[in-house]
């Protein structure tokens, strides 16, 4: 063991192993402590030696923190417990960032920032590296978006299509049924593999969505990534990035993969606090300008992949507080993914699950995944779904005249079962939720056929 300033150059990976082999320590940098602020501590002595998210330790085994800031005399690390056991003069070691090496072991299991399981136990890894942080394919060897994918949500099925390598936003306050969903969407979507990344959840909730909203059936193929919400920033930015290096890894296999990331706006908020801790400026609602670019770096690594490979499809969860789709997060993720889905509280008030707003929501995968007939039997039901919900009020104030607007009448006369199809799932596939669609437009119900003198918006 050397002391930094004694060492001109940071070993390769190949002198370690050399090192290592020939019965040699392994060597090791350290540095002191010179100032605590907070969470974050400054170290003299590594700044030469160290790059951005190399980890730290106190007792130079088990990493203790994340390097987020680097200047020519010191550098500044967030550690992962309580500082305040740290003392000026203390030794900080340096551990070089370590790429984690995907296995088919994992599947069936929940891990955490380290690759452990719940019971602390460090799960093996395979042969094959999967680097941390990677930049996306190249725009012009990406495939274009695959076919529509069967996802047994009757919604998603017909009104709001998911293709292959497509990457949607799923709008929603707290309490809203958005966990369920996305379990839903787990558990019955065409997929060889599904990656979950819970970021900044309440600790009693991942065993719970794991065991009773996820089930025995959704993780028979499934990993899930946890942090929960009393996690250091670093951390649940380490967590993402290994949901999504995991996720590559299985792409570049030629498999398909779901990705199911809950959510992006607590991912964006731990890059907040490490970017204002590492001397930032804050912008726009404190959030620094490099949070924007960060949120759209991780989510263009999902998508399409390289011709040869399998896609990363992705569904990446945002919290909206107040159903305000003009925060910062929320607006940014509608301009960088391909549709946004957006549950409202009124509606999951009033019982309906899962409470999607069909006349707000988007996918832009919209028309070229649906034949002409379907786009015209979405069209149809659109435009009913929005007239009953632009005269809502009127209509619950008993202010509806029947017979001012054929349009809205219909509209009136098919609602409830619109509203009921929007809550449809365990469909078989989306022929079967386009069947049942046109079938409500035609003005047929359990089989039997509309009156003769209604004229349906469908012919």
């Amino acid at each position: 063991m050397v002391n930094s300033s004694l060492s001109a150059q940071r070993p390769t990976l190949l002198e370690q192993q050399a090192g290592l082999i020939s019965g040699q320590p392994r060597i090791r940098f350290f540095g002191t402590v010179t100032a605590i602020n907070g969470d974050a501590v400054t170290i003299t002595g590594l700044s030469h030696h160290a790059v951005l998210n190399d980890q730290v330790s106190l007792a130079g085994n088990t990493p203790d923190g994340e390097i987020i800031a680097i200047n020519q005399s010191d550098l500044t690390a967030i550690l992962y417990d309580d500082p305040r056991q740290v003392k000026i003069g203390a030794t900080i070691y340096l551990h070089p960032q370590q790429n984690p090496k995907p296995c088919t072991e994992w599947i069936g299991h929940v891990l955490n920032h380290s690759l452990r399981g719940p019971d602390g136990q460090e799960m093996p890894q395979g042969l094959e590296a999967a680097p941390l942080k990677t930049k996306p394919p190249a725009p012009a060897t990406r495939k274009r978006l695959g076919t529509r994918l069967n996802t047994g949500v009757a919604a998603f099925d017909t009104f709001l299509p998911l293709c292959q390598g497509q990457r949607i936003g799923l709008f929603a306050g707290s309490g809203v049924g958005k966990s369920t969903l996305l379990a839903e969407l787990a558990k019955r979507t065409d997929a060889d593999i599904v990656i979950l990344a819970l970021i900044g959840e309440r600790g009693r909730e991942v065993r719970n969505f794991v065991e009773d909203t996820l089930g025995a059936e959704g993780m028979k193929r499934a990993i899930v990534f946890a942090a929960t919400s009393d996690d250091p920033a670093p951390l649940k930015k380490r967590t993402a990035y290994l949901a999504m290096a995991t996720a590559e890894y299985y792409r570049d296999q030629g498999q398909q993969v779901l990705l199911l990331f809950d959510s992006l706006t607590r991912f964006a908020e731990a890059h907040r606090e490490v970017a204002l801790a590492a001397g930032e400026v804050p912008s726009l609602r404190a959030f620094p300008p490099s949070t924007f670019r960060s949120v759209a770096a991780l989510t263009e690594r999902a998508g399409p992949g390289a011709e040869g490979n399998g896609d990363i499809t992705a569904i990446f969860s945002v919290l909206v507080a107040g159903s305000n789709m003009d925060e910062p997060v929320a607006d940014m993720v509608r301009g960088i993914l391909d549709g946004h889905v957006i549950l409202e509280r009124e509606i999951a008030e009033r019982g309906r699950y899962p409470a999607i707003d069909i006349r707000r929501s988007v996918s832009r995968s919209l028309p070229e995944a649906a034949t002409m007939e379907e786009n015209q039997v979405l069209s149809a039901a659109r435009s009913l779904i929005s007239a009953y919900e632009e005269n809502a009020p009127l209509i619950r104030a008993g202010l509806y005249t029947a017979g001012a607007d054929p349009l809205l009448d219909e509209a009136v006369r098919l609602w409830p079962q619109l509203d009921q199809f929007v809550s449809l799932l365990d469909v078989q596939n989306a022929e079967e939720s386009f069947a049942a669609l046109k079938q409500i437009l035609l003005g047929e119900t359990a089989g039997q056929p509309a009156p003769a003198q209604e004229k349906s918006a469908v012919g």
